[in-house]
């Protein structure tokens, strides 16, 4: 029998970890934003894990995967289309399962852990 040996994936003090430009949002829908972050892992399909950082403004999103997030830094106010708003801050973990729409509205930059599956 063989045993595979599978590396495990690790950042260290993800609040302060340094990330790549990744460009600006492209769900923004006011002023440009603009997103860095790092991919932690990533598997079949819609599978990824990383962090990810976002300059302030409006967005609106339909979600083909589900997201995890647990909210490291900064604050935002999440709104389902036809739902009650939410407000996330440092601290506060989220799931948006598949087929969520509506709106983001980041008011000061937000880093997050994400997982989507």
């Amino acid at each position: 029998m063989t045993t595979a040996h599978l590396s495990t994936p690790y950042l260290a003090a993800a609040a302060d970890a340094k990330l790549e430009d990744w460009g600006p949002l492209e769900e923004a829908t006011g002023e440009p934003m603009q997103t860095s972050g790092t991919t932690l892992w990533s598997g079949e399909g819609d599978q990824d894990t990383g962090v990810w950082e976002c300059t302030p403004g409006p967005s609106r999103w339909s979600l083909e995967a589900n997201e995890f997030v647990h909210i490291l830094s900064g604050r935002m106010t999440v709104t389902p289309d036809g739902g009650e708003p939410t407000d996330i801050g440092p601290g506060d973990t989220a799931v948006f399962p598949r087929g969520w729409a509506g709106t983001w509205q980041i008011h000061e930059t937000i880093r997050k852990l994400y997982v989507l599956f």
